[in-house]
């Protein structure tokens, strides 16, 4: 999942991005409330972790205006200001969750995930679609109770279209997903995936509508 990272210590930055990374996020690092309005306006993150106390644009300031502009992104404040009264502003401007400064990693990338899963009405940690079972957190995945190894890009991908279950995605947004700043994407590396992932699974289970994109489809009846 690529998150956005709004942090203006770069100590605290650094070590936050380098944790989320070991938890399977990409993560884009921006310094600035400027510059995290403007990523976060562009639309292509799964979630955001915003520091409330960012040069140019205070952190608030930046959640009010997304929300305004119809942002939906989930936003978890992280912040310093621990009071009753800045939870409130905090969550009231906007934000889905709010953590005080100092967080635990582990704690910090369960909340992640959990913003991601809501934001997407999937009520359950592990995402399940016909009979692939999907697990974020241990970043397992198993087809008709046996395990399936997958590479780091293609549990993304997966995971990427079970969240999505039902809706179909383009190649430029499947690549928005699964690359962050400064990699290089080669023309047919989503098809590559995709083949990949047919191969490991069924080759039915991901679905192409020609010149539109991909989807995996949920059967009836099941959550």
């Amino acid at each position: 999942m690529r998150i956005l990272l709004a942090e203006d210590d770069a100590l605290l930055g650094d070590g936050l991005r380098a944790g989320l990374r070991q938890h399977g996020f990409l993560v884009d690092w921006v310094r600035d409330g400027h510059a995290a309005q403007r990523e976060l306006r562009a639309g292509v993150y799964a979630a955001a972790v915003l520091d409330l106390g960012l040069p140019l644009l205070d952190g608030l300031d930046v959640l009010q205006r997304v929300r305004q502009a119809n942002v939906a992104t989930p936003v978890l404040v992280l912040t310093a200001r621990d009071a009753v009264p800045d939870r409130v502003r905090g969550l009231d401007s906007g934000a889905d969750d709010y953590v005080v400064k100092p967080v635990d990693l582990q704690e910090l990338a369960a909340r992640l995930r959990a913003l991601v899963r809501r934001s997407h009405g999937q009520p359950q940690e592990v995402l399940r679609v016909q009979d692939v079972s999907l697990d974020p957190a241990a970043r397992q995945v198993t087809m008709a109770g046996e395990p399936v190894a997958l590479s780091t890009r293609e549990f993304d991908l997966l995971q990427t279209l079970m969240l999505n279950a039902g809706r179909v995605l383009s190649r430029e947004q499947l690549e928005q997903h699964l690359y962050s700043w400064g990699h290089e994407v080669d023309s047919n590396a989503i098809e590559v995936h995709i083949h990949h992932l047919r191969r490991k699974l069924r080759p039915e289970f991901i679905v192409t509508l020609r010149g539109v994109g991909y989807t995996v489809v949920r059967p009836p009846g099941q959550g």
